[in-house]
């Protein structure tokens, strides 16, 4: 392995390059990871804008390596890890707790106060890179049948299911996505998958969301005045929670996934007097292995929602606003 490797490293607010960097190296309970694809997200366009909270809050600081929805081949192995991973075909958990505290030994490692997050938070260097290095127990093997464009979509595809599921429906019922991106759009497919009527709310052409098999897709001026029994607020618009619990029908559920750039209100009088359940999506940590599963049995097929795949020295424009046919954008190393 050589002792350097090309990295895209992230220096201030819109300032990032791709570097020579020291290549990681396998240190006792990790692994290194040749990365075959990494995937660019909304919080890798929040770092890159300066705006991220983990920046504000003493989280996360520049210099940084960003990318934490990835998949490769494990090429390294330190102490203590057992030698069969070396070959195999990994992604990993974003959220690294410290598994000690409470909150961990309670099976919510996502939550620990301590925690690392891959590309993120806490220093850990991400996956837009030639090399990651990840703890072992964060790795989750890839089948055969799950390629490593479906690899690198697992950990956005863990948080979409974890959404769909908690908006608890099924046959004969309606359900809205608010915020038709990425997040918005896998968690339509896990919903769809459950045999829900599934509808889509966003701000302009529908036309992509319908070539997904998607008939419902509004706009707020068209939408239909439909009762619905959940509504997930998958989009960054902070007034959006709001009408989510205007939009859903009495005794259903509100699923908030999406994260908005400011402070959002909500008036928690209209959730008791309707009877709403309200839930918050963190993390894809307690999805990963269902989601790859139904990637395998292919329950769901995101692969569609990547509109192109580039090299590292792609990253700069795709974080400043390129756009492509579809919403995701993978980076393959190697190119």
């Amino acid at each position: 392995m050589s002792s350097t490797m090309r990295a895209f490293v992230l220096t201030g607010p819109r300032q990032g390059a791709v570097h020579e960097v020291p290549s990681p190296r396998a240190v006792p309970g990790e692994v290194v990871v040749d990365v075959e694809r990494a995937g660019v997200c909304g919080t890798d366009v929040e770092f890159f804008t300066g705006e991220m909270a983990y920046l504000h809050q003493g989280h996360a600081a520049y210099p940084m390596r960003l990318g934490h929805e990835w998949s490769g081949t494990v090429s390294a192995v330190g102490d203590g890890v057992d030698a069969a991973w070396l070959g195999r075909r990994v992604m990993g958990d974003t959220m690294l707790g410290d598994r000690t505290c409470r909150r961990c030994r309670k099976g919510h490692q996502h939550t620990c106060e301590n925690r690392q997050e891959v590309g993120i938070r806490g220093g850990r260097a991400g996956a837009l890179a030639e090399r990651v290095a990840v703890p072992a127990w964060s790795l989750h093997a890839l089948p055969d049948a799950v390629d490593p464009v479906l690899g690198a979509l697992v950990e956005p595809g863990g948080n979409a299911l974890r959404a769909a599921r908690a908006a608890a429906v099924g046959e004969g019922d309606r359900v809205l996505v608010l915020g038709p991106g990425t997040i918005g759009l896998l968690t339509a497919m896990f919903l769809r998958a459950t045999g829900a009527e599934v509808h889509l709310l966003g701000l302009g052409d529908s036309s992509f969301a319908r070539g997904l098999g998607f008939a419902h897709v509004w706009t707020r001026e068209t939408l239909p005045e439909l009762p619905f029994d959940a509504v997930v607020d998958a989009s960054g618009a902070a007034a959006l929670p709001s009408l989510a619990v205007d939009l859903v029908e009495p005794a259903g559920r509100v699923v908030y996934i999406g994260l908005s750039g400011q402070r959002s209100e909500l008036d928690t009088r209209a959730l008791v007097f309707k009877d709403v359940t309200a839930v918050g999506i963190l993390s894809a940590s307690p999805g990963l292995a269902d989601t790859i599963a139904a990637y395998a049995a292919g329950t769901v097929d995101p692969r569609p929602l990547v509109g192109a795949t580039v090299g590292l020295d792609r990253v700069g424009a795709v974080l400043a606003g390129e756009r492509f046919a579809a919403p995701k954008v993978h980076i393959d190393p190697r190119l």
